[in-house]
């Protein structure tokens, strides 16, 4: 077996065993924003956070321990996608961050949970697969990014190299700021600073440490970032690259990368599109198979696989475009809710961090916005629901609302 394909199939692996925990555990990132939007429940947005804090001890860890070279595990040349970019593209991140979570909302869940459904049985899912694999296309493979969105977002992007700063690193930020000789270590210090924080947090709630389902949903999630960066970013993720530099054809993204469920649609549709190119297989490709089967695996072995079909035209629409919005938004920000949320925020970067941020944000307020015009229903405009939308989460006068709450 060549090394393309042992890295291949152990990222499948990978994945699948955390499709299957993801499936039983219902850790779900458009839930977590769900629950703490209309509930005030708090548990599974712990659970996403706690799998940040997971994958970047685990990155802390392995850099430590010498198993994954810090440039090679996190540097904007070598990953994919370059979270760690000295360019600082940040309305990519706001942008793209809010159009997915918009997406994610209308589409019943991020990319990840997309591949779950699918192994459970959901026929819904696939057309959201399908749809979010034609925007993520459309921005990875022609010109419709660089016309769309590069021209009125790249004057606003910030050359930090131009400053001196090799990266959007935390550590390589605030290195500079301080004049710190070795960035490395205040990336180690930051690193170990903020995972020790979000864990007080995550775990000053009783019910969460309760919750067996939320902390191993959590930890596997997070476990299976930093394996994924074992395997591409550690010795035989640098043989990989290593021996792909003397291929004619080398495969398609090869370099450190972890998981991400968007750009492997984008993937699919480019590998169908071009006739099964064997080297157009790409690691996330293999993982959200792996996602998938996982799943259907758990939801065989327990009796749970459910055919689930459109309740209505609404219904169906809803999804299709969720999924193009997911696609478009995902590639733009560089990641989604596990891509960036997770993966990006494994390696300290300042625009995972934002693209987190953003998603969450854009993910809430379509929510409230769907739940007005569901109360309201004729009365409520979209005008209306967004303007009560954004008084709601404090952003707009009191005096501005249009809509009692409800």
């Amino acid at each position: 077996m060549n090394i393309t394909w042992e890295i291949l199939l152990w990222g499948f692996g990978i994945a699948a065993v955390m499709g299957a925990v993801v499936n039983k555990t219902n850790f779900c990132t458009m839930g977590a924003v769900s629950d703490w939007v209309n509930m005030g429940d708090t548990g599974r947005l712990r659970a996403w956070i706690f799998a940040m804090a997971v994958a970047i001890a685990g990155v802390l860890v392995l850099q430590v321990l010498g198993v994954v070279p810090a440039s090679l595990a996190v540097s904007g040349e070598d990953s994919f996608p370059p979270y760690r970019t000295a360019t600082f593209a940040w309305p990519r991140y706001l942008v793209g961050g809010f159009l997915f979570g918009v997406g994610m909302t209308l589409g019943s869940g991020c990319g990840n949970k997309t591949m779950i459904r699918i192994g459970g049985g959901n026929i819904k899912s696939v057309f959201v697969l399908v749809t979010m694999g034609i925007g993520a296309y459309l921005m990875m493979f022609t010109n419709f990014m660089g016309t769309v969105f590069l021209p009125w977002m790249q004057p606003a992007f910030i050359d930090l190299k131009s400053r001196g700063i090799q990266s959007q690193g935390l550590g390589d930020l605030l290195g500079a700021a301080f004049g710190a000789g070795d960035t490395q270590v205040v990336a180690y210090l930051v690193g170990g600073l903020l995972v020790l924080a979000l864990l007080i947090w995550i775990f000053r709630s009783a019910d969460f440490r309760r919750n067996f389902d939320n902390v191993l949903g959590g930890a596997v999630v997070g476990l299976a970032v930093v394996a994924a960066w074992w395997v591409t970013a550690g010795p035989k993720g640098q043989a990989w690259l290593e021996e792909a530099g003397f291929m004619d054809q080398p495969p398609l993204h090869v370099g450190a990368q972890s998981f991400t469920f968007v750009s492997p649609s984008g993937d699919l549709v480019n590998w169908v599109s071009r006739g099964l190119a064997e080297y157009l297989i790409s690691f996330g490709m293999l993982a959200a198979a792996g996602v998938a089967v996982g799943s259907f695996v758990y939801s065989i072995v327990t009796r749970k696989f459910r055919i689930e079909w459109f309740v209505n035209f609404r219904d169906f629409a809803n999804h299709v475009v969720g999924g193009f919005i997911m696609g478009i938004g995902g590639v733009l920000g560089m990641g989604c809710t596990i891509g960036q949320g997770v993966t990006g925020v494994s390696t300290l970067a300042l625009g995972s961090f934002l693209t987190f941020i953003s998603i969450v944000f854009g993910s809430a307020l379509t929510m409230k916005i769907q739940y007005y015009k569901m109360v309201y229903e004729d009365e409520a405009s979209f005008t209306k629901a967004l303007i009560t939308a954004l008084v709601d989460m404090r952003l707009l006068p009191p005096g501005l609302r249009k809509l009692e709450a409800v």
